[in-house]
């Protein structure tokens, strides 16, 4: 596999919060809408749906839903724009090039105190899979022992977990090493650590150190964004409720699809992304699976997408206190809950 299939992970984690003077300027000045046009020859709603990165099986549900002919069932003629280093995504959802957008929590939040109006409706995974991996056998056993230790982070971790961390369980600035997408610093110091995805850099190390690294998620340890959420503009939700929820319970039915029996949609995935390997699909599917990246307790019970004011709340406010939101920011503005938690048709 190319190396930009693992050094996609900054760009997942952190382009969401380039959310600049010239992203406002953009939301001035994209062209207004309704609702998206129908296919004639069809009579199907047309939607795009902007991924954060390339194919993948982090994407599954929605190629799933595509390749099986859910969202035609809920009457919807769906293409997926792949994300990739040079596309910002935001600015194409807020432009109106693109109709849905898979975000993350802690962007939209960001959204919010910036004024840029867009808004989470599902959240596909209940936990985000950012994670510190580490040597085994150097007496680690809780992510709590890192501190103190050297760990490789991206830039961008400044921004999001690494406060979190320093807030939470005392990390220090003199901790970090430059993570530069490149696993070899870390194979050769094995009293290091480094930052990675659940649903890859582990497998390349094992792969490549031929070892099982220790990999903490840090969703288990307090750090609680929603991710691959589904968003929106706030003027769609307006505009076209009954669009915006055909989308999210066909891609909801696709995901609960593509747990089953995943094949039709890694048929699309390695079509879109011909660098996608069979076996970094299952070994991401794996992972999502195990632990319960999808399927939380709440979302066994109350439907996947599933999100909650609580949780919202409390990772805001988590988020506060290791100074990456203003207090005062309206966070309510980053989300509704009018579109998950209900019963599939």
């Amino acid at each position: 596999m190319k190396e930009i299939n693992w050094k996609r992970r900054q760009f997942i984690r952190y382009s969401s919060l380039a959310l600049t003077g010239t992203m406002l300027a953009a939301c001035g000045d994209r062209v207004s809408e309704s609702s998206p046009k129908k296919e004639e020859k069809s009579g199907l709603d047309r939607v795009v749906y902007g991924t954060n990165w390339y194919a993948q099986a982090e994407h599954g549900g929605f190629y799933q839903a595509i390749a099986t002919g859910i969202y035609e069932e809920y009457g919807l003629d769906v293409t997926i724009k792949m994300g990739g280093a040079q596309v910002n995504g935001i600015q194409l959802l807020m432009s109106g090039a693109i109709d849905f957008f898979m975000g993350g929590g802690l962007g939209t939040l960001k959204g919010a105190e910036e004024g840029i109006p867009i808004v989470a409706v599902a959240a596909i995974f209940q936990k985000d899979p950012q994670v510190l991996i580490s040597h085994p056998d150097m007496g680690i056993k809780t992510l709590g022992d890192l501190k103190g230790k050297p760990i490789y982070v991206a830039s961008g971790a400044n921004i999001t977990y690494w406060p979190f961390l320093k807030a939470k369980y005392g990390f220090t600035d003199d901790q970090k090493r430059p993570y530069n997408f490149t696993i070899g610093p870390f194979l050769l110091d094995k009293n290091s650590s480094q930052q990675g995805y659940l649903t890859s850099e582990p497998l390349k190390i094992e792969r490549e150190g031929k070892f099982k690294p220790l990999v903490f998620l840090l969703a288990d340890y307090g750090y609680t964004p929603y991710a691959t959420t589904i968003e929106t503009r706030r003027e769609m939700i307006e505009n076209n409720p009954d669009l915006v929820q055909r989308f999210v319970d066909a891609s909801i039915k696709g995901w609960y699809s593509y747990l089953e029996n995943p094949e039709p949609g890694n048929q699309l995935i390695k079509k879109d992304n011909p660098e996608m390997t069979d076996e970094l699909i299952a070994y991401s599917l794996e992972k999502i699976k195990e632990y319960d990246i999808i399927l939380s307790e709440e979302t066994k019970e109350k439907g996947i997408g599933l999100m909650t004011e609580e949780r919202w709340k409390t990772f805001f406010d988590t988020m506060v206190d290791a100074g990456i939101f203003k207090p005062d920011t309206d966070y309510q503005k980053a989300f509704t809950l009018d579109f998950v938690g209900k019963a599939l048709e």
